[in-house]
């Protein structure tokens, strides 16, 4: 304990260029923690935004195929014997981009269309109902009916797109982005009404379900081999894969901010280094008195780490605190969901930021303290 007073009494007696020390750490704690909590923040995202389809197929026509840029019902068919019945689900749509009115309001949307008994199996409705094959209505996008409030587009409302018009009978839940449709902003409408008021019998695409997450490379190479066994007429897309290259940018992203973070940190333990030797220089008289009267080379050691690690503590505990409220801006402002840093991979690199201030101080207090414990005791002494 005598070591650690006489760090702590050095520490307090310099207060003004400890505490400019202490402000390095601070500053690298600060930007460490947040620039992880920033990264794992957009990874968080990322995951919200892609809804769960790490299970899923989405077949589509072959861009350089000879089969056109539309999917007919017997390559529909085709594809679902490919796949196995008993083991996936198979969900033909057609989608296009049109002009739609509520009442007076006018504006443009994305229609997504598939058979009216698909439609729950693919998507799930917040409140109302699913529309039928032989009825009018449709369902919208809990996004399209939000950004449309004050239009009045809402469950029961009539909205008219071309020259016909539909009633809302449900709303849906919002998804998040995905690779097959993305519900949120569009209208979703049975196909036998699409297939009428367009005069289409084709499809753009069809979303394969697979029922156990094991079969999916399975399904997907019988697909292959079934429907472009001559020629490339379909383009075979497993979700999974693009999911994993999602995450694994978002893991890059994450990686590069912490490295931004640390380089901050570094020049803090460069400007500990500094003041240790500073400290070292300017008390060599003071070292000669400790060793003449028996203390030892390490317990020499021992005070001056024991100084670097007084400001690496107190830097990184103020770094740490100031760490939260910049994470919880950063989350609010550029992500903009604050609840991402309750999160306890986010919470975590506080703790690492914390923790990588501790050690960078004390590594940066090592040398200096290792040299002043070499100082030899009678040339210390004599030394003015």
């Amino acid at each position: 304990m005598t070591f650690l007073d006489l760090a702590r009494r050095n520490v307090s007696r310099h207060w003004l260029r400890s505490a400019l020390a202490v402000t390095g750490i601070v500053i690298g704690v600060v930007a460490i923690a947040t620039m992880g909590i920033l990264g794992n923040s957009i990874g968080l995202m990322f995951n919200d935004m892609v809804s769960d389809v790490g299970d899923t197929i989405v077949v589509s026509p072959a861009m350089s195929g000879t089969g056109g840029d539309k999917l007919t019902k017997r390559q529909v068919d085709d594809i679902t014997r490919a796949a196995g019945a008993n083991r996936v689900i198979t969900i033909p749509f057609a989608s296009t981009f049109d002009k739609m009115s509520v009442g007076e309001k006018k504006g443009g949307t994305m229609i997504y269309a598939m058979p009216a008994g698909d439609i729950p199996l693919l998507l799930e409705k917040e409140a109302g109902t699913y529309p039928r094959d032989t009825g009018s209505g449709c369902m919208i996008g809990s996004r399209l009916a939000e950004l449309n409030k004050e239009t009045g587009l809402k469950l029961g409302a009539r909205v008219t797109i071309g020259d016909e018009t539909l009633r809302v009978v449900g709303v849906l839940k919002e998804r998040g982005m995905g690779f097959d449709i993305n519900p949120d902003y569009a209208i979703i409408v049975p196909y036998s009404w699409y297939s009428r008021h367009y005069d289409e019998d084709r499809y753009d695409q069809v979303v394969v379900k697979v029922r156990d997450v094991k079969d999916l490379d399975v399904v997907k190479e019988g697909i292959e081999q079934k429907m472009n066994r001559r020629e490339d007429v379909v383009s075979v897309m497993d979700t999974k894969a693009i999911l994993e290259s999602v995450f694994a940018a978002a893991d890059s992203i994450t990686v590069f901010l912490l490295g931004i973070g640390a380089i901050s940190l570094i020049v803090a333990g460069v400007s500990i280094l500094n003041v240790m030797l500073m400290s070292v220089t300017e008390r060599i008289k003071e070292i000669g008195v400790l060793r003449s009267i028996g203390t030892r080379r390490r317990e020499v050691m021992r005070m001056f780490i024991y100084e670097a690690l007084i400001l690496g503590v107190v830097g990184a505990v103020i770094g740490g605190a100031l760490s939260f409220g910049a994470g919880y801006v950063i989350t609010a402002v550029i992500v903009e969901n604050p609840d991402y840093l309750f999160n306890p991979t986010s919470l975590l690199y506080i703790l690492f930021g914390m923790a990588f201030g501790i050690f960078t101080s004390a590594a940066s207090g090592l040398y200096p303290a290792w040299k002043a414990a070499q100082l030899n005791p009678i040339q210390a002494l004599r030394h003015e």
